[in-house]
């Protein structure tokens, strides 16, 4: 049986609100918690985007759960000798219960600081070179680094963990899976799809954990719900890689058009049905995942917190 989490949305809420529904989530029965990494929110209606490490140091003081980055981008941003030392000191702060998750990242939070946004192979590439970086640094010994991408030079942790950080790796293709399959200590991704999953365990990954992410909308009004996701969240639709390659919030925005009330309604939870919400995380479990990681869009977090304690968590165990 997975471990069901909860997934805190630094897109859509501030630090003393994540840092709340941390405590909910842990009193409601999760298991553990996703924290999304983001520089922009995905549009100007989510209207939030906290440092995360900055709160992930104060969940680490206010929950007992384990703690992961869903994802953080280790490559243009950040340079992962910066990555390492962050995630470095989160494991520190948590006693262990932090695991690294990474991926390829979006033009809309890494393009910040002038530079060219890659294709997606050379992405690839430089999280791969990333890795091995940031895994060379979590030794705690002097690194010197000359490599395709990156530079490093007489870099050294002196705050490490007992033990390495563990990094997963995010991939919804084909090439991303294989990757996290080769390099990986565990793979995310965001659909139930068993085939991303076979992929991934033969190709290396074992019986390493596979963790994925789905977004509900609680609510006693399900056309509400609707509506809220569709303000709020509808760019989880649009399809393609205009995930990856548009550059601000205004993009995403001009797209949401594009996106109808019907067509969020026919691939989000939303509303108050039990067998809805019970049914959509246990398509994760009957896929092979491990890890389950559920967010409530919209306000209504206590309502949610007190329909998942009582309602849907029991029916998964």
């Amino acid at each position: 049986m997975p471990e069901y989490g909860y997934f805190l949305s630094c897109e859509e809420f501030g630090p003393a609100d994540l840092i709340e529904q941390a405590r909910m989530a842990e009193q409601a029965g999760f298991q553990a918690l996703w924290i999304s990494d983001h520089y922009h929110p995905w549009n100007g209606a989510q209207g939030q985007s906290p440092f995360v490490w900055s709160v992930i140091g104060a969940l680490s003081e206010a929950v007992s759960l384990p703690i992961e980055t869903a994802v953080t981008c280790p490559t243009v941003r950040m340079h992962p000798a910066v990555v390492a030392q962050a995630a470095a000191t989160a494991a520190v702060m948590t006693n262990g219960r932090f695991r690294l998750g990474v991926g390829s990242g979006e033009a809309l939070n890494e393009h910040i600081l002038g530079d060219a946004w890659p294709p997606a192979s050379v992405r690839l590439e430089m999280l791969e070179e990333a890795v091995q970086v940031m895994r060379r640094l979590f030794t705690g010994e002097e690194v010197s680094h000359y490599g395709t991408h990156y530079t490093v030079e007489n870099a050294r942790l002196y705050t490490v963990p007992d033990e390495p950080v563990p990094i997963d790796i995010s991939g919804f293709g084909p090439k991303a899976t294989s990757l996290a399959s080769r390099v990986g200590d565990g793979y995310i991704t965001m659909m139930p799809e068993e085939p991303m999953v076979e992929q991934f365990r033969k190709g290396g990954g074992g019986a390493k954990p596979v963790s994925g992410g789905t977004k509900v909308c609680y609510g006693a009004d399900r056309d509400e719900a609707v509506r809220t996701v569709h303000r709020l969240w509808s760019n989880q639709l649009l399809p393609g890689e205009m995930g990856q390659i548009l550059p601000t919030p205004r993009h995403f925005e001009q797209l949401e058009p594009l996106i109808t009330e019907e067509m969020v309604g026919e691939n989000t939870v939303c509303g108050d049905d039990v067998d809805e919400h019970v049914a959509a995380l246990t398509a994760f479990a009957d896929a092979g995942f491990d890890r389950v990681y559920v967010n409530q869009i919209g306000p209504d977090q206590r309502g949610f917190f007190d329909f998942y304690r009582t309602k849907v968590l029991p029916r998964l165990q």
